[in-house]
């Protein structure tokens, strides 16, 4: 699983939000969420950025834990 993925289906799991209210939240459809928490498609650099910025407007710990995650140790993966 890509680390952008498995960061936030952990964050998503961890918080309790919903794939749907994440991608209403970010203004795309559930569709894309659901491909990067399945590992189906990795977010691009870009809504990386919407993604923290999103949850972040959710939960402002979830938004530190998906890069806390996302930028952890490469060891871990």
């Amino acid at each position: 699983m890509g680390r952008a993925g498995k960061a936030l289906k952990q964050v998503l799991e961890t918080y309790k939000i919903s794939q749907n209210r994440l991608a209403v939240t970010m203004g795309v459809g559930r569709s894309n969420v659901h491909r990067w928490v399945n590992d189906v498609m990795d977010p691009s650099a870009e809504a990386v950025l919407d993604i923290r910025d999103a949850l972040r407007e959710i939960h402002p710990d979830a938004a530190t834990d998906f890069i806390r995650l996302y930028l952890g140790n490469s060891e871990e993966s």
